[in-house]
């Protein structure tokens, strides 16, 4: 079986540990409160104004202000508390009522009236547009108790099914399989970065290289989240030297360039994230963007890309774009993708009959990982699966029923084998595309059902294979499966409580999207019209998704995969470059490719030859670092303009 020099480097950054700590304690309660209640409004407020990707830096602030407490209490944090507080962040920074803050938006979106399909989003999901609640613009209306009683029902049912298939898919592949799961060690070192071995104190590189990636976050956060948000608070507009979320270059373009979105992201973080992701997926995105650049302007000459025109944007020239041709090749490319993906399983599956398995190592799991009966896994899939079941017949009852079971015991335990073994093997998520929308378009025209509330509906269709990657981090990290049971059930309530209160505020001071939310204002529009196109295949009328999905450009994008896919293997080309390729062509905002070639380019052909393989740990710690101190920024811009807005609220 071919393997993969870069993916070897990957796997040898760590090897499992012999003893495994629960590590959930008062501090981690403690941090879990902390989250909640000062984390989270942040991170909320930060990913309205900027986008994602600041939001889990969130996750730095809090372990790094835990540590500096410990450290003037004579006291350390082990490395599993840390992980816990990281884990516990990431569940926090989910913010789940979140959606509703989209739900409210959605229901009396532009793009919803212009599709006529405002009338048709069910009233579980929000009010309509003339409920007393979007006029005074609160959650805390009767308007409201439905999706507020049905999200947090799901809630419970997904943190629950976190330990179902995902889990048991985990055992089987990282137990049973002894699959490496190559990418998990990025993960897990970047968890780790702010807890250091007695071998690592004593060189202290950990500290130096996070605090590196801090200063520089610290600095260009000033300039990127600071400088634009306080300004905006003391003058009529604010002052941005780098503009949010892109320089925008479409328009001057155009006429070399049609129906080519370009512009660039200035966000320095992208750098580091270059770093840290394998070079050759990189590269392969570099690839696609060029394919995409040239093939453009052909497209349009020859009356494919014809909805496009001169004076569009980056937003309205993607979304032609997609309606016109990519949406459709998207659509062959992944299911390139998933045809890559199952080849390389069956070939994986008959390279590893040749080795020997011992079934025992099943139920028998290392002593002191906290791992519970590989049984109890299955009756929890079986559980959570039935609930998503129950759900769907109440909310969508004019849905076929057997689609719903089909969904949760075909397709699901399907897909996420191939996706864990994809993982375990060479780091690569796969997913069919379309098989949850094709099969609602089958129950539209061949069942009877119209209507777009199964687009709604908390189906059990869902891929575990990324949830076993997950637990192989928690292993490399030597926290006991316990430590994180523990903390599921503590942190949830407090996460719920916090994220309608906070989502409650942020609605209050200004409608969302607005100009006070900028992030939102100029990308909900775009993802509202690509959300709502897909569910007119489900109403009765001539659909416009019907009118975008073209079976020829299916079939192009989908042998243009597989062919490329076979051309590196012959060659013996690394083969995450598909997987590069296929991201570069997906036709969504290209801008942030450039910076993340740079970080690429400067990790391989500067840092690795100037550290030797010792970068590749280096890269994860610098990057949650410099995550860090855009976090630190971030909370304190947020802090000023959350307060300030508030007094400008109160009545005197």
């Amino acid at each position: 079986m071919y393997k993969d020099r870069e993916l070897d480097e990957y796997r040898n950054l760590l090897q499992p540990p012999t003893k495994f700590e629960e590590g959930f304690g008062w501090k981690t309660i403690i941090g879990a409160i902390f989250i909640g209640f000062l984390m989270m409004p942040g991170s909320m407020y930060l990913q309205l104004v900027l986008g994602a990707g600041i939001g889990p830096a969130a996750r730095w602030v809090t372990i790094i202000l835990f540590a500096e407490i410990a450290k003037r209490s004579q006291q350390e944090l082990k490395q599993q508390e840390i992980f816990l507080l990281y884990y516990m962040a990431g569940a926090a920074l989910a913010s789940p009522f979140q959606g509703l803050l989209w739900n409210q938006y959605l229901v009396q979106s532009d793009a919803a009236m212009m599709l006529g399909l405002s009338e048709f989003i069910p009233e579980w999901v929000a009010p309509g547009a003339e409920s007393q609640s979007m006029l005074e613009r609160t959650f805390y209306h009767r308007d409201w108790m439905i999706p507020i009683l049905l999200l947090v029902g799901s809630q419970i049912i997904q943190r629950i099914d976190h330990f179902g298939l995902g889990y048991a898919l985990y055992r089987i592949t990282s137990d049973l399989e002894k699959l490496p799961f190559p990418m998990a060690p990025v993960g897990a070192l970047g968890t780790m970065a702010l807890a250091e071995s007695r071998e690592e104190k004593a060189s202290g590189w950990k500290w130096r290289v996070f605090s590196v990636g801090g200063v520089t976050g610290l600095a260009f956060g000033a300039i990127y989240v600071l400088l634009p948000v306080i300004s905006g608070l003391i003058f009529t507009e604010p002052v941005s030297v780098i503009p949010i979320p892109w320089v925008e270059l479409t328009r001057h373009t155009e006429s070399i360039l049609p129906a080519v979105a370009t512009g660039i992201q200035l966000d320095m973080g992208l750098i580091f994230i270059g770093m840290v992701l394998p070079f050759w997926a990189v590269i392969g995105g570099l690839i696609g963007l060029i394919i995409t650049i040239i093939l453009n302007p052909i497209l349009h000459k020859n009356g494919i890309l014809h909805r496009w025109h001169e004076g569009m944007g980056t937003v309205d020239t993607v979304f032609a774009n997609n309606f016109d041709f990519y949406m459709s090749f998207g659509i062959g490319l992944g299911l390139a993708i998933g045809i890559i993906g199952i080849w390389s399983v069956i070939r994986s599956l008959k390279h590893s009959r040749k080795n020997r398995i011992n079934f025992k190592d099943l139920f028998n799991p290392p002593e002191g990982r906290g791992d519970f009966s590989f049984w109890i896994s299955i009756a929890i899939y079986i559980f959570s699966t039935l609930s998503y079941v129950g759900l769907c017949l109440w909310l969508v009852p004019n849905f076929p029923w057997g689609f719903f079971l089909a969904y949760g015991f075909i397709y699901t335990p399907l897909i996420s084998y191939i996706t864990a073994r994809m993982e375990g093997v060479a780091g690569q998520f796969v997913n069919l595309p379309l098989v949850r929308e094709a099969s609602f378009i089958a129950g539209s025209r061949y069942f009877g059902y119209h209507g777009i509330e199964i687009w709604y509906a908390p189906i059990p269709i869902h891929n575990y294979g990324e949830t076993a990657v997950q637990f192989r981090q928690i292993e490399l990290t030597g926290t006991s499966i316990k430590g994180i049971i523990k903390s599921e059930f503590f942190v949830f309530p407090v996460v719920m409580i916090a994220s309608l209160l906070f989502s409650q505020f942020i609605w209050q001071l200004a409608p969302v999207p607005s100009g006070s939310y900028p992030y939102a204002q100029e990308m909900w529009h775009l993802q509202a019209l690509n959300t709502l196109l897909m569910q007119t295949s489900t109403i009765e009328g001539n659909s416009l998704f019907y009118q975008a999905l073209n079976g020829t450009y299916v079939l192009s994008g989908m042998g243009f995969g597989v062919v490329t896919y076979m051309l590196l293997s012959f060659f013996g080309l690394p083969i995450l470059l598909i997987y590069g390729v296929v991201r570069g062509l997906g036709q969504s905002t290209p801008h942030g490719i450039i910076l993340e070639i740079i970080g690429a380019l400067l990790g391989r052909y500067f840092f690795l030859k100037r550290y030797g393989a010792k970068w590749r740990q280096y890269a994860p710690v610098l990057l949650a670092g410099f995550s860090c101190g855009m976090g630190l920024t971030g909370m304190f811009a947020m802090g000023f303009a959350l307060i300030l807005k508030s007094l400008s609220r109160l009545a005197y």
